[in-house]
């Protein structure tokens, strides 16, 4: 993706979350400079913030997610069962954006649906290896009340209906009629490690930088605040 692009994408994405009266917190609005200058651990090494995604496919309008980490507690605190074991994410799947089938081994989440269109999950069952199992009966909470589909059925989320998706269930999503604006409330967060594909696929967009960032990106951080290759 274009830096111009992904710059683009974080006013717009901005604009939407405001309509719904979410506002971002201060750290969201930090230059680049800023962010280095200050590079606090709370933030950097918890990779909170902007984090907007093709995929590596280069389709961001067809295949592709913004999502926004506000809050994230560290792996070491879930391993030994006391801590800050949460994370918060804001997100926005457009009108027919598929966010593409993929499970976590570790992280447990609701996925909201916090305003928009309708949301639309794919939904499948792992099998004993983990892989996909296209046969066995889907069964998830949803707003605490259990729903039953079959293999690869759809569950359509209203505004303000939730699911909640343990370890292992595959899902992908879209928005259907208009945007949606999600809400992701969660175990610890690991998008380095925790995110299964079921196509070979990257996590990450490629950027290319045709100008300057407006904001950082979480994948960013390695490259401009650690001088990382």
């Amino acid at each position: 993706m274009k830096r111009s692009r992904v710059n683009e994408i974080i006013r717009e994405g901005d604009a939407f979350i405001r309509s719904f009266g979410y506002v971002m917190p201060p750290f969201a609005y930090w230059s680049p400079e800023e962010l280095k200058n200050r590079r606090p651990a709370g933030i950097v090494d918890a990779r909170l913030g902007w984090d907007i995604t093709d995929y590596g496919q280069g389709k961001y309008d067809q295949l592709g997610l913004f999502l926004f980490t506000v809050r994230n507690g560290r792996a070491e605190d879930l391993s030994r069962g006391g801590g800050m074991l949460y994370a918060e994410k804001i997100m926005i799947s457009r009108k027919n954006q598929l966010s593409p089938m993929h499970r976590h081994v570790v992280k447990a989440e609701d996925i909201i649906n916090r305003g928009g269109g309708k949301l639309v999950l794919e939904l499948f069952m792992p099998d004993e290896e983990g892989g996909i199992d296209h046969h066995r009966e889907v069964v998830v909470p949803t707003d605490g009340v259990i729903r039953r589909l079959p293999a690869g059925g759809l569950l359509k989320l209203d505004p303000g209906e939730s699911v909640t998706l343990m370890p292992g269930v595959w899902h992908a999503f879209w928005g259907e009629g208009s945007d949606v604006l999600i809400g992701e409330v969660s175990t610890v967060n690991d998008d380095l490690t925790d995110n299964i594909f079921a196509e070979p696929i990257g996590r990450f967009s490629q950027i290319e930088e045709d100008e300057a960032p407006l904001h950082l990106l979480v994948s960013d951080y390695d490259r401009f605040i650690h001088g990382k290759a």
